[in-house]
């Protein structure tokens, strides 16, 4: 089974939807969450697919709108927030 971080993103490059999924450790949650919120990009869901994993994952859902160079710009800072 793979595990994925994603953003779909449509509109045009002045008004801009971002939707995505984060894939990540739990101890990496909160400065994705602070990250997305700060950039202004609402998260939908947080939740678990699995049980006695190790390392735990935790997923992420969120939706933003707004100029599309905005978007990617945060969307990219809280990737790179993740383990490789």
């Amino acid at each position: 089974m793979g595990l994925n971080t994603w953003a779909g993103f449509a509109g045009t490059q002045e008004d801009a939807v971002v939707d995505g999924d984060f894939a990540m450790r739990e101890g990496e949650l909160q400065g994705v969450l602070k990250t997305l919120r700060q950039g202004s990009i609402d998260v939908v869901a947080i939740h678990q697919h699995m049980t006695g994993e190790e390392p735990r994952m935790i997923f992420l859902h969120y939706w933003g709108r707004g100029p599309a160079a905005h978007l990617a710009q945060v969307v990219r800072q809280a990737v790179g927030l993740l383990a490789p």
